[in-house]
């Protein structure tokens, strides 16, 4: 299919930012550039910032960037850590994202760390900005202030 504006008016409504969030990944894995686009906001204001490459904005030029990436095949990804902070219509997730690699000296190990937004239209939950940049060679926990309690 070829047009993913079809492929969306025939998709279930994705009902939470973490099922969209779920649906991209699993499109990765199965190197499926329709459902990849398919949990994208129909708006040409949709913005895509993989690791070391230029912003890309619109729904044609988002596809290209993932058409790009997929044309070697699936991607294999998981996701090692998940801090969300959400409202009624706006979910925003920071990820690692562990993607493994063959390559000449054998299987390789790479940490991501991104930043999706979510939105909350009227076709359900749809992923508005995907910005992503090189992690660590290993993982690491995140850095941040301790919590305090009020009392």
């Amino acid at each position: 299919m070829n047009d993913p504006r079809a492929l969306k008016a025939t998709q279930a409504l994705l009902t939470s930012a973490d099922e969209t969030e779920a649906s991209f990944y699993d499109a990765l894995r199965h190197g499926d550039l329709d459902k990849v686009m398919a949990v994208w906001a129909d708006d040409e204001e949709i913005a895509c910032v993989p690791p070391s490459a230029p912003r890309t904005v619109g729904t044609v030029a988002v596809r290209a960037a993932f058409e790009a990436l997929l044309a070697s095949g699936p991607v294999h990804i998981s996701i090692e850590h998940v801090r969300r902070m959400e409202t009624a219509v706006c979910a925003i997730h920071h990820v690692t994202e562990r993607v493994q690699v063959m390559t000449p000296e054998g299987l390789q190990t790479a940490f991501v760390i991104a930043t999706n937004v979510y939105l909350r239209t009227a076709q359900g939950w749809r992923m508005v900005a995907h910005h992503a940049s090189a992690g660590m060679p290993q993982d690491i926990p995140d850095i941040s202030e301790p919590r305090s309690t009020l009392h």
